[in-house]
C-alpha cells in the first residue's frame, strides 16, 4: 500500500497505489490539505475499507469521453487546425476502437505495447495476382497513432486522473518497413531539365517551380507567399536579399509555418532576377488599376486572385513537365528535398541547411541529408593510416634524395615535419635535436 502527494503545475495531487490498483486525485493548492487527505486515506485503506478506490474508479472517465473532451478543450484551442484534424482522425479511426470503452486508469502499458504490435503486423494486399502484401502502416503512421494516444494520456496526468503514462516511450519495438533514405531528390541536371520543360509548357509557372527549387519552401508556404515577404536587396550582388517565410496555407486557411517558426531564406541571384522581373510586371498592372502597392498580394495566386488549390499543382503542371523532360515521377515536396540536397553537396553546413529549411531541430536535418555530406566516404578511413601509407607503392621523395647525396643529416632534416611540437614524443625530439 502506498499513498503519496505531489505538486504539479501549482496543484497538489494524492496518488494511491494499493493491491495493484492506481488512483490519483487533485486536492487543491494547499499542501496541508493534501497531507490531511493522505493521512485519512492511509487510515481508511489500512482498515480494509476499499470503498474509496471503488468510488474513485467510478469517477475516472472512459477514454472515449475524455479524448473528445480533450479535443474540444485543448487541441482545438492550442493546436493548428491541421494538427487538430489529424488528432481527431487518428483517435477516431485507430485509438478509440481499441481503448474507447476502457477507463483511463484501466489502460496498461502491456495493452499499449500489444496495440502497437498489432498495428505493425497488419498487412494490405498490393497485388491481387501475386497476393503480395505490404505493411498497412508506415513507421511514421505508427508514430503518429501512438503520439495521439500519448498526448491524451499526458493530459490525463495533468488533470490528476492517472499517475503515469502507459504509452510513454512505446513504439520502438513496432517493426515496420522504412526506406533507407526517405528524401527523394532531383540531381542538378534533372532539375535543370525539369525547369526547361516547365518554361516550355507552362511559362507562367516557371517562377513558382524555380522558387521551390532555389528556396526549398513547403507547398503551403509557396502558396501563401506575398510580395511583402520578399526582400530584394539594393542590388543583385547585395547580401540583404532573402524571403521571410512567415505564413502557410493549410486546409483553406492562412496559418503559421510548421513548428510555428518564421524563418529567413536567402535569395539566390537567379531567383532574385526572375522574381524581381515578375514583381515589376505585377506592380505595373496594379498601378494601372490605381493601386500603389502589392505588398499584400500573393506572389503565385490563381487566375481569380485566390490561393492556389494545392492538390492541382502536381497533377496539372509538375507531372506533365517531368514527362516532357523524360524524368521519373517526383512529388512536389521532392523539390524541397532537392534544395536541401544540393546545398549539402555544395558544402553548406548542416546548421545552415537547418535554418534555411526551417527544421525544428538539426537532428531532422542530419537524419534526412546527413548521408549527402561531402567526404562521407572511405577516404576518411584511409587517412587514419597516415601519410606514409597513402603512396606506399611509390618511392618517397626524400629517399631518392638520400641515395644521391648519402648525407644522414639530410635524412633527418627531410623526415622531420616542423614545427617542433608537432611530434609529442620527447625521445624522438631529443634524438633529432642531438643530430
Amino acid at each position: 500500500m502506498g499513498v503519496t502527494i505531489r505538486k504539479k503545475h501549482g496543484r497538489w495531487y494524492v496518488f494511491i497505489n494499493h493491491m495493484g490498483k492506481h488512483r490519483s486525485k487533485s486536492v487543491g493548492t494547499d499542501r496541508r490539505v493534501a497531507e490531511q487527505v493522505k493521512r485519512t486515506l492511509e487510515t481508511t485503506l489500512s482498515l480494509g475499507d476499499l470503498g474509496v478506490l471503488a468510488e474513485e474508479e467510478k469517477r475516472t472517465p472512459m477514454f472515449e469521453n475524455y479524448s473528445k473532451q480533450w479535443l474540444d478543450h485543448y487541441a482545438r484551442l492550442e493546436c493548428k487546425s491541421s494538427t487538430h484534424r489529424s488528432y481527431e482522425q487518428l483517435l477516431r479511426l485507430h485509438v478509440i476502437p481499441r481503448f474507447g470503452k476502457k477507463r483511463l486508469n484501466e489502460i496498461t502499458r502491456d495493452a499499449v505495447k500489444q496495440f502497437a504490435s498489432d498495428l505493425s503486423r497488419q498487412r494490405i494486399i498490393v497485388n491481387k495476382n501475386t497476393a503480395a502484401k505490404k505493411p498497412r502502416f508506415s513507421r511514421n503512421s505508427l508514430r503518429l497513432i501512438l503520439s495521439a494516444l500519448r498526448s491524451v494520456l499526458n493530459a490525463a496526468i495533468e488533470d490528476g486522473l492517472i499517475q503515469a503514462n502507459p504509452a510513454a516511450k512505446v513504439g520502438r519495438f513496432a517493426n515496420s518497413e522504412k526506406p533507407a533514405n526517405k528524401a527523394s531528390a532531383l540531381t542538378r541536371l534533372e532539375a535543370q531539365r525539369f525547369l526547361e520543360a516547365v518554361r516550355e509548357l507552362y511559362p507562367d509557372w516557371y517562377p513558382f517551380f524555380l522558387t521551390a527549387l532555389r528556396a526549398g519552401l513547403r507547398r503551403g508556404e509557396l502558396i501563401a507567399l506575398k510580395w511583402g515577404d520578399i526582400q530584394f536587396g539594393s542590388s543583385e550582388s547585395a547580401s540583404d536579399r532573402y524571403i521571410f517565410v512567415q505564413q502557410n496555407w493549410v486546409l483553406n486557411e492562412f496559418t503559421s509555418p510548421k513548428s510555428r517558426k518564421a524563418r529567413r531564406v536567402d535569395l539566390s541571384r537567379q531567383l532574385r532576377r526572375v522574381l524581381f522581373s515578375l514583381y515589376e510586371q505585377r506592380l505595373a498592372e496594379a498601378k494601372a488599376d490605381g493601386r500603389i502597392s502589392i505588398a499584400d498580394d500573393l506572389v503565385f495566386p490563381s487566375k481569380a486572385g485566390t490561393p492556389q488549390k494545392p492538390d492541382n499543382i502536381a497533377v496539372r503542371y509538375m507531372q506533365p513537365a517531368l514527362t516532357k523532360a523524360g524524368l521519373r515521377k517526383f512529388r512536389l515536396h521532392d523539390l524541397r528535398h532537392t534544395f536541401g540536397s544540393l546545398l549539402i553537396q555544395d558544402g553548406a553546413s548542416l546548421a545552415y541547411v537547418k535554418e534555411q529549411m526551417g527544421h525544428s531541430s538539426i537532428q531532422i536535418t542530419v537524419d534526412t541529408y546527413g548521408h549527402l555530406v561531402p567526404g562521407a566516404d572511405i577516404s576518411w578511413i584511409d587517412r587514419l593510416d597516415g601519410p606514409e601509407m597513402t603512396h606506399e607503392n611509390a618511392p618517397p621523395a626524400h629517399l631518392e634524395e638520400v641515395d644521391r647525396e648519402d648525407d644522414s643529416s639530410q635524412v633527418v632534416e627531410r623526415i622531420w615535419l616542423p614545427p617542433r611540437d608537432s611530434n609529442p614524443d620527447m625521445l624522438i625530439q631529443s634524438q633529432l635535436s642531438y643530430h
